[in-house]
């Protein structure tokens, strides 16, 4: 009987050990990002960090997993356990268009992760240099239609937000330009700034302090509405152009079979996270649009995007090289 009783009290305390360790104490959670410091979502990734952990104690801590475009993170985030102790944060790329450009990718973003929310969006400006002939959408399009293949775009590479704007609005408009990839966005905007290159579709948080210092005139946006930070600026389908409503966008989710308490969890906190004051009106300056959907608008988001791009990428024939 001693021993019976023993073996419950040991029993017990194992059990209140594991109560008590309750996620997210028992380790730090990682927010894996599949880029280096310094761009859009390691930014989205630390400004919630502490938020998250002010809301749900233990501790995040951002961990960047460089490489691919992004997909060699997202591959690490979907072999992760789906504890609630690895939380892949991350932009469209590796969700709706790495998947296009590879041949053989070590995930599925349709299938490998349960989706939290999409935090931000932000849209994509059509932009020339201060001095180019170009003053509006109009001049662009009789230009192209003019000189098929001649103007110049800038990207920051095959596939990346910006190119794949362009290549959507020319085949949108029945035009053609000659697109240039850059090896990232500062040797891009380098060469814009100096029209080495004629225009690119620069996502608005690059291309704003340019913007503002007068340096780049800005065409057109692609979101839905006019931007607060450029409302003197049309949106594409106000000009007649519909279809080119596009978005950058940063997001979080986890590996699939994350438990549905610790799913609910993590939402909420990104969502209080995301209208926190001390958040908020930052991201909101910097161009960012607050989304915080539902798990269930991401995924069904997430599949409208993932067939779009597919589409627009095998249209144009684009590839990572």
């Amino acid at each position: 009987m001693k021993q019976l009783l023993t073996a419950l009290t040991f029993g017990l305390a194992a059990v209140s050990g594991l109560h008590a360790e309750a996620w997210p104490a028992a380790k730090p959670v990682t927010l894996l990002v599949p880029f280096p410091p310094g761009g859009s979502t390691d930014l989205i990734a630390r400004a919630l960090s502490p938020k998250l952990q002010e809301k749900l104690g233990g501790s995040f801590v951002v961990q960047n997993q460089a490489g691919a475009g992004g997909t060699v993170g997202a591959a690490a985030a979907k072999r992760a356990a789906p504890d609630g102790y690895t939380i892949f944060v991350s932009s469209l790329g590796p969700f709706v268009i790495g998947p296009h450009l590879m041949k053989s990718l070590a995930y599925d973003p349709l299938k490998d992760f349960d989706y939290l929310t999409v935090a931000v969006q932000a849209p994509n400006v059509l932009a020339v240099p201060a001095a180019s002939p170009h003053k509006s959408v109009a001049d662009v399009l009789a230009y192209e239609k003019a000189n098929p293949g001649k103007m110049s775009f800038a990207s920051s590479g095959n596939g990346s937000s910006d190119h794949l704007t362009a290549e959507l609005f020319w085949q949108t408009t029945g035009t053609t330009g000659l697109h240039v990839p850059y090896k990232g966005g500062a040797p891009a905007m380098s060469d814009l700034l100096g029209s080495q290159v004629e225009a690119s579709f620069i996502n608005i948080n690059t291309a704003w302090p340019n913007l503002k210092a007068g340096k780049l005139r800005a065409l057109a946006i692609t979101s839905d509405k006019r931007s607060p930070l450029l409302p003197e600026v049309p949106t594409l389908a106000e000009l007649g152009i519909k279809g080119v409503t596009v978005y950058s966008w940063q997001a979080f989710a986890a590996p699939k079979g994350l438990p549905a308490d610790i799913k609910a969890k993590l939402h909420e906190a990104l969502v209080a996270g995301l209208s926190d004051p001390q958040v908020k009106p930052k991201l909101l300056e910097l161009g960012f649009e607050i989304v915080a959907n539902t798990p269930e608008q991401f995924t069904a988001f997430q599949a409208a995007e993932f067939a779009r791009w597919k589409q627009v990428i095998e249209q144009g024939k684009i590839t990572a090289d």
